[in-house]
């Protein structure tokens, strides 16, 4: 990707920036790939004044037109998936195999979007429930919110973005959009193809700065109905204290388990697991950290992840065969290996990996760890797993739920009964069976319990979370 200096999309037009810019640099090889520029305070006023004004047009679009121009820009997604992917590649390091996968994703999000879009409706009261009210008729219906402020993070730099703008705009809102700072590049291209698509001017804007600047204007201001962030558990209590009288949806992360019961088929197994701990340079709000197996398999599962583990190819995101790029910066991957080399002075031993050259960190499996290690109780949002061995499935459960977070976890059995009990016993917003903590279908509802956020994510139910509920009564 040659360097671009790049510009915002306010009120349907790409304007010059006003004020500094920073520089973007590709954290594999160094090379300068965009001017980005930081949003000014009047900047950020006038794209919020543009979502506010495109709101009644937005809103005021029937379901079918909704739903046609969403189909169209999932359309142009698939036409651009190749520059895509290589954007998220080069802007993120995420090895070109899962960029690839990510604009595929971000295409069907942008496709559920529509379906959902012509599926938003109420349902009737049945008023002479109540006494006194025999004569009455009654019904609810949903309305879009109004402008939506999303602020997305780094790691799924187009679909991420998608799951804000899309359900956004399916229910009728209007959207001021700030991507992280480290991967802008790929919602611009995304703001090309919404305007390309059709959508009024103003519908989606996209901004750029930092969240102390541009997020916290934006999360503060009466005219945004809605904020849908996707972080770090500070900055999420920070935004839910500042928003006021917002309706506000968190998903900050988490430190997922995944448990390998007695009667697990290694066959389901591998090798998903492995991916699932290290795609992404393990920084992915799902990715799989802990991982509890029954001490009768022990020997056999450590052999088997370490050995597969090992063989993953690190390198050049852009390479086709790559499976571990770099991290989004040098100073995340020195932070990485901080808390390995402190669980080592601590006790626990790495049995592959533990190594960092720039941004590039080597997947790393951990042993020994205690539950009070940072690689066990914080998000290490790095590829780094600690495995635990475990001997009683009850003891597994209470392992898992020994977090502050709790967003999905995986449990691999081929018992019913013990299923139906991680189901019942964990305490997460989803529980993967036969499949890691990593396992997302982008229409199904996604979200956590205690640190892990608030609200749901999934087309349908991000809908919900976007739109107010109505009711209508009349008197017969």
């Amino acid at each position: 990707m040659a360097e671009t200096a790049e510009r915002m999309l306010i009120d349907g037009r790409w304007v010059e920036p006003r004020g500094e810019t920073y520089e973007l640099h590709n954290q594999w090889d160094g090379s300068l790939l965009a001017r980005v520029p930081l949003a000014t305070p009047e900047e950020v006023e006038a794209a919020v004044d543009a979502a506010a004004r495109a709101f009644t047009r937005v809103a005021s679009l029937p379901a079918h037109k909704r739903a046609a121009l969403l189909y169209k820009t999932a359309d142009l997604i698939s036409r651009d998936r190749t520059a895509l992917a290589r954007s998220i590649a080069l802007e993120g390091g995420k090895a070109l195999k899962f960029a690839l996968a990510e604009a595929d994703r971000g295409m069907q999000t942008f496709r559920f979007a529509a379906e959902e879009a012509k599926r938003i409706h109420g349902e009737t009261v049945p008023m002479d429930a109540a006494i006194g009210s025999e004569k009455r008729f009654g019904f609810w219906l949903r309305e879009p919110r109004g402008p939506v402020a999303a602020i997305s993070p780094f790691n799924f730099p187009l679909n991420l973005v998608a799951h804000k703008v899309a359900p956004a705009l399916a229910a009728g809102n209007s959207v001021v959009l700030k991507p992280a700072s480290s991967t802008p590049l790929t919602a611009f291209h995304l703001g090309r193809l919404l305007v390309e698509a059709g959508w009024p001017s103003g519908a989606t804007n996209v901004i750029t700065g930092s969240g102390a600047a541009v997020g916290d204007a934006l999360v503060t201001d009466p005219r945004v109905a809605v904020v849908s962030f996707t972080g770090s558990p500070p900055v999420g209590r920070s935004i839910l204290a500042r928003a006021g009288l917002k309706k506000v949806i968190l998903e900050l992360g988490s430190n997922s388990a995944v448990i390998v019961a007695e009667d697990a088929d290694f066959r389901k197994v591998f090798p998903s697991i492995v991916v699932a701990s290290f795609a992404n340079s393990g920084q992915i709000c799902l990715s799989v950290q802990r991982i509890y197996v029954h001490r009768s398999r022990w020997d056999e599962f450590v052999e088997t992840f370490v050995a597969r583990t090992k063989i993953l190819r690190v390198g050049d995101p852009l390479d086709p065969t790559t499976d571990v790029g770099p991290m989004i910066s040098e100073h995340e991957a020195e932070r990485a290996g901080s808390w390995v080399n402190e669980a080592v002075g601590a006790g626990a031993r790495a049995l592959t990996g533990g190594h960092r050259s720039g941004a590039v960190f080597t997947p790393t499996v951990l042993v020994d760890v205690t539950a009070d290690m940072k690689v066990m109780r914080q998000e290490v949002f790095a590829p780094v797993v600690s495995l635990v061995p475990f001997d009683t499935i009850e003891e597994a459960f209470a392992l898992t739920n020994d977090s502050d977070y709790g967003l999905q976890a995986g449990v691999y059995t081929e018992s019913l009964d013990t299923a139906f009990k991680a189901v019942r016993a964990l305490e997460v917003g989803g529980v993967m069976v036969n499949e890691t903590s990593n396992y997302r279908a982008d229409h199904m509802p996604y979200g956590g319990v205690k640190g892990s956020g608030l609200g749901r994510e999934g087309l349908r139910f991000a809908i919900e979370e976007m739109t107010e509920l109505k009711m209508a009564v009349f008197n017969l």
